[in-house]
């Protein structure tokens, strides 16, 4: 095992070599990826189309290929998952990655190509190793086992044809070499099981005797398993029941409001947390510093990036790399070896470095509050809950939030609004109005359009929080189908459906 760790480590070490080149050269290698998605669709029915055959640069890309979003390409992907194929890409495809739906349906199904598997998931996969090694050179990642958390896979049939959907994590594991087994926990057969509570138990009992030296999952959902595994050991932390655990890859939501949680289960102040930014779409970033929360973007993955100013006006203009600035929030768009083609992909991010391109997730498209002006996006709420629990000693689970709509008081004279907190605590602040009255503060501190509309609750009063039961997000990701390590409760809504959904399974 230890010559298997060196053997490793130096692969690892080559591929630092590569990272570094795209750092040093990354519009080169923008551009080449461009004219490589063209050649490669170029004789699709997309293709032909929007006449690839005579793109020679991005401006002509963009004059061909209007924006789209999933309900756009929808009509074509629906055609690929009955059979069809050379729609979107030029290689046949198969699986499709479920995730969260739109207003028009209640999932997406995101085609995955055999090309964004192995050069945008696996290298992915492989990078955030990579990363953690030329960061850590004593690792010894390689003489145990990895415990990734996956969903599950079904088979569709249409006709003759059948084609594969579920989480992508499980797709991934699925067809990953035979040769990864040997690194990865748990089994086959546990780790694609698709009744969640079954798996938290079996993963729990099959991993705890395992040499478990890395994590990878969302913090929600591997909070969970670490609760499971302690249960069944009987150990007071996990670094008592796996002493070798040296790193936890997190992703898919801000691990802040996590943070101290895991420090606490742990109870191992020299293990490391290396943070991802992979969606269903694609890998995009990677944590590459010590202490620090920017993510290198990843930019030879075979996808292609477009940005879009998001200043509150729409707007369809697009910027490459070479034309971004620092401190701006954009929104992402992707073009991938997948047959997304300039897809909007509804998250927002800030560039905190250029040349090498570092930057920061700031939120969603669709999750923000603005019912008075106030514009609150999720980086905006995850720093002022940090803030909350950092001064009250609470410690979140989940949270959401909407705005209330107020009825118009005429003993007052006013009808502004608030917005409600639904926050499940693991441990729960002394005083919740203390712990509002600092949130409250916070959210001023941060968001200049907040403290004015909270100016003498003038458009806002004090917000609401309700510390709702354990397990109560637990209970409504049960009742929608969605639990499982890619599925995730929403921050924030500007209307107020999920509020009212999780605070009815409260009343019942």
């Amino acid at each position: 095992m230890p010559i298997l760790n060196s053997i490793a480590s130096w692969w690892m070490k080559k591929r630092m070599h590569q990272i570094e080149l795209f750092m040093k050269y990354p519009d080169d290698v923008q551009n080449e990826w461009l004219l490589k998605l063209m050649q490669s669709a170029r004789d699709t029915e997309w293709g032909k189309t929007h006449d690839y055959k005579s793109v020679l640069n991005i401006e002509q890309f963009k004059n061909n290929v209007p924006l789209q979003d999933y309900d756009s390409l929808k009509p074509f992907i629906d055609r690929v998952r009955r059979g069809e194929q050379n729609i979107l890409w030029h290689s046949d495809i198969k699986w499709f990655a479920k995730s969260s739906g739109t207003t028009n349906d209640k999932s997406k199904f995101i085609p995955v190509s055999e090309e964004s598997l192995d050069d945008c998931h696996y290298n992915g996969g492989r990078d955030m190793i990579a990363i953690h090694c030329a960061l850590h050179p004593e690792t010894q990642l390689f003489t145990g086992k990895n415990l990734a958390l996956a969903g599950s896979l079904v088979t569709d049939h249409f006709g003759s044809y059948e084609s594969q959907n579920g989480d992508l994590s499980a797709i991934v594991i699925n067809n990953l070499p035979k040769w990864w087994e040997f690194f990865r926990a748990p089994d086959m057969e546990i780790a694609l099981l698709d009744k969640w509570d079954e798996k938290l138990d079996r993963i729990a009992k099959a991993t705890v005797n395992d040499n478990v030296v890395s994590l990878a999952g969302v913090p929600s959902w591997m909070l969970l398993i670490m609760k499971r595994v302690l249960e069944e050991s009987g150990k007071k932390s996990i670094g008592e029941v796996w002493p070798n655990l040296e790193v936890y890859f997190h992703g898919g939501v801000n691990f802040n409001p996590y943070r101290e949680q895991f420090k606490t289960i742990f109870n191992k102040p020299d293990l490391n947390y290396l943070e991802l930014y992979n969606a269903t779409e694609g890998f995009f970033g990677i944590q590459d510093q010590r202490n620090s929360e920017e993510l290198l973007l990843m930019l030879d993955y075979g996808i292609y990036y477009e940005f879009i100013p998001t200043d509150g006006h729409q707007s369809d203009k697009t910027l490459s790399l070479q034309e971004v600035a620092l401190d701006v929030n954009y929104e992402m768009v992707i073009s991938t070896t997948a047959g997304l083609w300039r897809y909007r992909l509804g998250d927002t991010i800030k560039f905190t470095s250029l040349y090498p391109f570092r930057f920061k997730i700031t939120g969603r498209t669709k999750h923000f509050m603005n019912a008075f002006g106030e514009e609150i996006i999720v980086d905006n709420a995850d720093k002022a809950l940090t803030i909350a629990c950092e001064k009250t000693g609470a410690q979140i689970v989940e949270y959401t939030a909407a705005p209330v709509y107020m009825p118009f008081d005429s003993a007052q004279g006013d009808s502004s609004g608030a917005h409600e907190w639904l926050i499940e605590f693991d441990v729960p602040p002394s005083s919740i109005e203390y712990f509002t009255e600092v949130l409250d503060n916070a959210l001023k501190s941060i968001n200049s359009d907040y403290e004015a509309k909270r100016y003498q609750n003038l458009a806002l009063k004090q917000p609401i929080v309700r510390s709702l039961p354990k397990g109560t997000f637990y209970k409504w990701l049960e009742s929608k189908n969605k639990l499982g390590g890619q599925h995730k409760v929403p921050r924030l809504s500007n209307d107020r459906k999920y509020v009212e959904e999780i605070l009815s399974i409260i009343r019942k």
